[in-house]
């Protein structure tokens, strides 16, 4: 190998200095809980809801889902009305959440955060989820992340590429050399907003603009990743 190689190959080692996860879908699954609380809202209110409708939510705030959800209101509803609303699926939510624990932590995830930690890569969370903290804590997560942005630290939720950004800023890289984990096509679209590379998982891994995809974080390693980013790049400057 000549010295322009080296130097290609020690460029793309450097092309991932942090990893940004997406919180729910990715690091852990709450799915069926939010699903339990927006079915209980919606029942309160006698507006029809069900799975289809659910999955239009995805990686969506929480005001942007009751919106979705009163599509099919027989009413209008106040501004005042709507915050209630909220909260009161936020409060069924969070009771449902006294049932998580580190069991719930999805496959892979584990391994990733054990090889960041070794090759000291920052890892953060960047969620929309206003429960983020809560949540990390029931999982015993929390001291593993360097940087958590959540839904309280924002005003624009995802696809608006805030959350990403700002995590970048916090972690103090640039945001051209964070690789992002998302399970939502609204993440995938912030975290290409934001000009990071954004590897999918979950429902979000047929999505084409995605740099990566894979079924979720056991079927892809960090360092089977940094491979194939390296096999590509060597592939596009053969000299």
């Amino acid at each position: 190998m000549d010295i322009k190689h080296n130097e290609l190959i020690e460029k793309v080692r450097r092309l991932i200095e942090a990893v940004i996860f997406d919180l729910d879908g990715v690091i852990v699954s709450t799915d069926e809980y939010h699903y339990q609380a927006w079915q209980k809202l919606a029942d309160d209110e006698n507006i029809y809801f069900d799975r289809v409708i659910n999955e239009r939510l995805r990686g969506v705030g929480r005001m942007g889902c009751l919106e979705i959800i009163l599509e099919r209101a027989t009413r209008d509803y106040t501004t005042e009305e709507k915050k209630e609303l909220a909260d009161r699926k936020n409060k069924y939510y969070r009771e449902s959440l006294d049932k998580l624990s580190p069991a719930d932590i999805l496959p892979g995830v584990m391994e990733w955060l054990q090889t960041l930690k070794t090759k000291k890569i920052p890892a953060a969370i960047g969620s929309s989820s206003k429960n983020t903290g809560i949540i990390l804590d029931r999982i015993e997560l929390t001291d593993c992340f360097n940087v958590i942005i959540s839904g309280n630290d924002v005003k624009k939720s995802k696809p608006d590429p805030e959350i990403f950004l700002l995590a970048a800023e916090r972690l103090k890289v640039d945001p051209c050399r964070c690789l992002v984990v998302e399970d939502a096509v609204s993440g995938v679209e912030a975290g290409i907003a934001a000009g990071m590379k954004v590897l999918a998982v979950g429902y979000a891994r047929e999505d084409k603009r995605a740099h990566m995809s894979a079924a979720d974080l056991s079927k892809i390693s960090f360092d089977e990743l940094i491979q194939k980013e390296q096999k590509t790049k060597l592939k596009s400057n053969p000299d």
